[in-house]
C-alpha cells in the first residue's frame, strides 16, 4: 500500500471517530439556563472563543497508553489493548501507580507552551488537573500522590507545582484558565477502598455503596471538595470547572453535594462556569461532546473535546495519526457553524516538551486563522447553519459563508453556488478578492471566483464575507 493511500485510510478512520463520538452527551433541551446574569454574562464570553487548548498529562505519559481507565478492570476490554507486556492485571495496577516515582519532566518549558497557543488563535486552556487515577498535577496538602509529593522526583524543580505555572503562563497571555477535574479518585482509599465486597476487581465506581458506609463516603465528600477549593482559591483566577466522571451524581448513589462547592467556590469566583459532564441540571453550564460533533446546530454552550492525535494522552505515535491541517480547521469551522467551540487535545511528552508534529499543526492552523479568524471568533449560528459543500456564521449583520475542499487536488470550478437565499449587498472573499461578482437563482448565490484562485491548488476553504 502506498504511503499518500495508507494517510487517506487513516484520515478516514480519523473522520468515523469524529462522526461516531465515544460517549453520550446531555441534549440541547436539557440544558438549564443560569438565572444569574453574570453567568449568562460569562457564557455569551464563552461562546466568543471558539478554540482552546486542551492537554492531558501526567506520569501516565511515560508509558504512551490512555490515561488511567487501564486501572479498571470493568474497562479492561477495551483500555488494556496496548498493554503488551507480560503482567496480571494487580501488577499492573501496582507499576501504573507507581509512575509518580519516575516522572520527571525536566524539559517543560510553560512560557513556551502559553506562547504557542497564544500566537497561533487559542483563547484558553483546559488542562487535567487531576484525571480518575487521582494523580494531582498541582501542589496539594490532601495527598501525596502528586506532582509535589516526596515520591515524585519532580517536586524539588522550580516548575514543581504545573498548575501554578501553566495558569500563571497562560493568562499572561490573555487566555481562560479551565481546570478538568476528576469527580471519581481511584487512588485515594475513600473511593476505591480496600476489603470491599469487590475484593481486587475494580470497576470505575466506588468499591462500596455509599449508602453502606455513610461515614467512608462522607470522607470522600470532604476529601474532592477540598482538593476544588485548593484549585479556586489557590491558583488565581479560574473560568471554568470542567469536571469529568459523569457517573458520580447523585441519581446514581454517588452524591459529592457539587452545588455545595461550587457555590462555596463561586463565593471566590463569582464568574465561575461549570461543566458537570453528562450530568444536566444547573452545574452543567457548558455541553461537552467528546471525539465528536452534534449532527445539527445547537444554540446553547457547547464545546467538542477532539484530540489532534490518536489518543487523550501522549502516544508514542507517528506524525500520520495525527490529523491533518486541512481537517482540524474543517472540524473547527463545522464546530463554530454549529455553534460550539472546539477544545483540542494535545498529549504533551513525559519529557515536558509538546510533539514537533503537534506544534507544526498548531502553528499551520495559526497561519490560517490570522487571515479567517474574523469568520471564526466572536460568530454565532446562522440559518442555513450548513450546505453541500460548507457552512455558515454570522457576526452581527456579517454573514460567512464557508466553501470547503476535501484535498488540495480537488477542482477549483470557475464558479461557486453558495446556498444561501437572504437578502445581501455585495459578497467578499476573506484575506482576497473584494466585490466578487455573483447572480441570485432560486438556489441560492453563484459566485464567480477570481482566476488566481483557479490556478492555484484547491485551499482548505475559500470563505465568503457577505454583507
Amino acid at each position: 500500500m502506498s504511503q499518500n493511500n495508507s494517510t487517506k485510510e487513516k484520515e478516514r478512520d480519523q473522520a468515523t471517530i469524529v462522526r461516531r463520538g465515544v460517549h453520550s452527551y446531555s441534549r440541547a433541551e436539557q440544558w438549564v439556563k443560569p438565572e444569574n446574569p453574570l453567568l449568562l454574562e460569562r457564557l455569551e464570553w464563552f461562546k466568543d472563543q471558539k478554540l482552546g487548548l486542551m492537554m492531558h498529562w501526567a506520569p501516565y505519559s511515560q508509558l504512551g497508553v490512555i490515561s488511567s481507565w487501564p486501572l479498571s478492570d470493568g474497562d479492561a476490554s477495551w483500555s488494556r489493548a496496548n498493554i503488551d507486556w507480560d503482567v496480571d492485571a494487580e501488577e499492573f495496577k501496582q507499576q501504573y501507580y507507581a509512575l509518580n516515582k519516575t516522572f520527571y519532566p525536566v524539559r517543560f518549558q510553560p512560557e513556551l507552551w502559553a506562547e504557542l497557543a497564544a500566537e497561533n488563535g487559542f483563547k484558553y486552556l483546559n488542562f487535567t488537573t487531576k484525571h480518575h487515577d487521582g494523580f494531582c498535577m498541582w501542589d496539594t496538602h490532601t495527598t501525596d500522590y502528586s506532582i509535589t509529593g516526596p515520591d515524585c522526583p519532580f517536586h524539588t524543580h522550580k516548575y514543581a507545582d504545573v498548575c501554578k505555572q501553566l495558569f500563571d503562563a497562560f493568562r499572561a497571555k490573555g487566555l481562560g484558565i479551565s481546570t478538568y477535574f476528576s469527580k471519581p479518585d481511584w487512588h485515594t482509599p475513600y473511593y476505591w477502598a480496600p476489603g470491599m465486597k469487590s475484593g481486587t476487581e475494580m470497576s470505575r465506581a466506588a468499591s462500596y455503596q455509599a449508602e453502606d458506609y455513610p461515614e467512608l463516603w462522607e470522607q470522600f465528600v470532604r476529601f474532592t471538595h477540598e482538593q476544588i477549593m485548593e484549585l479556586m482559591t489557590r491558583y488565581g483566577r479560574i473560568d471554568m470547572l470542567w469536571l469529568d466522571g459523569g457517573w458520580v451524581r447523585e441519581s446514581r448513589g454517588e452524591d459529592i453535594r457539587l452545588g455545595e462547592v461550587v457555590e462555596k467556590a463561586r463565593e471566590i469566583q463569582p464568574w465561575l462556569l461549570t461543566a458537570d459532564r453528562g450530568v444536566g441540571g444547573p452545574y452543567e453550564n457548558v455541553i461537552t461532546p467528546e471525539q465528536t460533533v452534534p449532527d445539527v446546530a445547537m444554540d446553547v454552550p457547547w464545546e467538542s473535546c477532539i484530540t489532534m492525535g490518536a489518543g487523550w494522552s501522549y502516544r508514542y505515535e507517528t506524525e500520520h495519526e495525527y490529523k491533518s491541517v486541512r481537517q482540524l480547521i474543517h472540524l473547527l469551522i463545522e464546530v463554530v457553524a454549529k455553534g460550539g467551540n472546539l477544545a483540542l487535545n494535545v498529549g504533551p511528552q513525559p519529557d515536558g516538551r509538546l510533539p514537533k508534529t503537534a506544534i507544526s499543526r498548531i502553528k499551520s492552523m495559526g497561519e490560517w486563522l490570522k487571515v479567517y479568524g474574523e469568520a471564526i471568533y466572536g460568530t454565532r449560528i446562522c440559518e442555513p447553519y450548513s450546505a453541500e459543500h460548507g457552512y455558515f456564521t454570522r457576526k452581527g449583520d456579517t454573514i460567512y459563508a464557508f466553501y470547503l475542499y476535501k484535498d488540495e487536488s480537488e477542482t477549483v470550478e470557475e464558479e461557486v453556488l453558495l446556498q444561501f437565499t437572504q437578502d445581501f449587498e455585495r459578497i467578499d472573499l476573506v484575506g482576497g478578492q473584494e466585490n466578487l461578482e455573483y447572480r441570485r437563482t432560486e438556489n441560492g448565490i453563484i459566485v464567480r471566483l477570481p482566476d488566481s484562485d483557479r490556478s492555484a491548488p484547491a485551499p482548505i476553504a475559500h470563505v465568503f464575507r457577505i454583507s
